[in-house]
This record gives C-alpha cells, structure tokens and sequence, in this order.
C-alpha cells in the first residue's frame, strides 16, 4: 500500500527526473493518475469516482488510467490538496471549504444561504459560473474536474436549535473554512475546527455541544447516536470537488484531457441520483433506529444573522460581486 511519505519520495523522484528530461519505460501515450480521498468505499462519492476511472479507461483504450486511494491513505483533504498542488499528487477529492484555504475564489460556494435550493445549487454549477469556479485556481497548481453533490448542511448538536439564540455559546465543530467560522461566530456559537474523524468522540465527551453537515453524517459516522437534534435551516450547500494538479493536466494530451473532463461529467450525474437515495435513508434511518429529532426552522432568522458574509464576499473583487449577483438573479 502506498503511503504519504511514500507518495512524496516519489513524487520527488518524478519531478528531478521529469526536470532532466528522462522518461521512464512507460508508453509516452500511456498515464496514470493517483487520486486521494478521505471517503469509505461504501460512499456514493467514492463509487462515483470508480464509474469515472472504469469510463476514462474505455475511452481511452486502457491508455488513462486512475488509481483510486480511498479512507485518507494518502493523507487528509488538507494534506492531499497540498500534494496536488505541489505536483507530487494528480489528483484528490475535497471540498468548498478546505479550498477556501488555497484561493480565495472559492469563499463564494461557502456563503450562507446563496442558494435557496438544491435546483438553484444545480443550475448555477452545472453553468457558466460553476465552469468558472473550476477552472479559477489553475494559477495556484490545481484545476477542478467536475462537483459532486454533498446536500444541504445544517447544525446538528445535543441539545434543540431553534434559532439563532439556541446557539449562544454552543461550541460547534466545524471544517477549518474562515467563511466556516465566521458563520458560526455571527450565529452567537463559538466554532471549533476539529478533524472528522475526532467528532464522535468530542461529541460524546461534551467538548463540542454540536456540529454542521448534512443528514448522512448523522448514520455513517454514527453522529446520530450522540446527536440527538438536527436543525432543518441548512444554511449552505458546500459541493466536493474533484481537482487534478496543473502539471498533471498540461501533461495530459488533449484527448486523455476530454476522455477525463467527460468521464468526469458522466460520474457527477450518477452521483447525484445515487446521493438523493443515501440522503433519504439517512434521515429515515435516523428518525427510526437512533431516535433523531429533526425541527423546521425559520431559515430567514438565520439567514438575517450570516447577511454580513455575502456582503464581505463580494466586495472581495468585481467579478465575485458579478458572480454574486448572477446568483441571486437566478434564484
């Protein structure tokens, strides 16, 4: 199995040699790519991502290959987005919020309430600002492939969250997203980067009063036996997204590079009819074999609480004021 410190040894090894202009015994036409995620084999997304590497190599008559590296083997989100980004890694899946960290231009897709619906979400990343958004970082070592879709969040905890004052104080884990913390700071709670894996434990152990994602964390990470509340306000839909390193990509040929961006496309439509079913079970599983309690909120009293975000967001540039403003037009 292949390790981080191995990965990197490697990856040194191909960029020195990639440097004096020595190729090594495989075909100039034949590549493989190694792509990291923290996700179980059993996640939609991972499957997904499977579908993708099986429809790159058909397309590609065997010449693209993708070796997937699931359950953080390869380090975590942060680590693995580093290593892409340096060149060592091609490819890892992430998300919005732990891209925030590396460019700017990805705050947008962690704003509060900017879609006000999952159809809303959809369109405007299946469109001309979502191919934007992808393609925003190449300057920075790394490119998105394509969105997968990870529903909407919302705050879950140990206690009801009715509204914004039921979170005065409540320490909430959250992802290490400075739009992330903000957000939960404005709410009145004081926020708690903490790892995934670590959750359960400190939710158990009262460190952390609650947390925000979406339903599915309540039964596959078992958050569900120590949470017994989850609050309907969904306050953002922060896609994963598949980024592939800038060398890599310019290393690809043209065709390996539509074989991949199609394949990719191709993986995120199943994904999402694939991630409606797992979200649905969730919460029934939830209700009916953890004992779940889910409230309906007013999202507009949330909502009024996190305004200053959008507003801090598009005054960042003109095009993320342009982008902003596209989005609410389209609502």
């Amino acid at each position: 199995m292949t390790t981080r410190r191995e990965l990197c040894a490697w990856g040194a090894g191909s960029l020195l040699l990639a440097g004096l202009g020595i190729r090594g015994a495989v075909a100039a036409d034949t590549r493989t790519l190694r792509l990291s995620h923290n996700l179980t084999t059993a996640h939609p997304v991972h499957r997904a991502m499977q579908q993708m590497a099986e429809r790159v190599l058909a397309l590609t008559d065997d010449t693209l290959k993708i070796e997937i590296y699931p359950n953080a083997q390869l380090g975590n989100q942060r680590e693995s987005v580093e290593l892409v980004q340096a060149g060592i890694l091609d490819m890892a899946k992430t998300n919005a919020s732990e891209l925030e960290a590396f460019d700017p231009v990805f705050s947008l897709l962690n704003v509060p309430y900017l879609f006000e619906s999952d159809e809303h979400y959809d369109r405007i990343l299946e469109g001309e600002i979502g191919r934007d958004i992808l393609a925003a970082s190449a300057g920075r070592g790394f490119r998105g492939v394509t969105y997968y879709d990870s529903g909407a969040r919302s705050f879950y905890a140990t206690r009801p969250i009715e509204s914004p004052t039921d979170l005065k104080n409540a320490k909430i884990r959250v992802q290490p997203s400075p739009t992330a913390i903000e957000m939960v700071e404005l709410m009145g709670a004081s926020p708690t980067p903490l790892a995934f894996g670590d959750l359960y434990t400190a939710l158990q152990q009262g460190v952390v009063d609650g947390a925000e994602n979406n339903p599915t964390a309540l039964v596959t990470a078992r958050h569900g036996e120590v949470a017994k509340y989850f609050t309907l306000d969904e306050h953002t839909r922060i896609p994963d997204m598949l980024v592939i390193s800038e060398a890599s990509w310019q290393g690809l040929s043209e065709a390996h590079q539509d074989a991949l961006t199609r394949a990719a496309a191709e993986s995120t439509s199943t994904q999402k009819a694939a991630w409606q079913r797992a979200s649905e079970d969730a919460v029934a599983t939830a209700k009916n074999e953890m004992g779940v309690e889910f409230i309906e909120v007013d999202k507009r009293a949330f909502a009024e609480r996190t305004r200053p975000i959008r507003d801090r967001v598009a005054a960042q540039s003109p095009r993320a004021r342009q982008w902003i403003e596209e989005i609410e037009a389209q609502a």
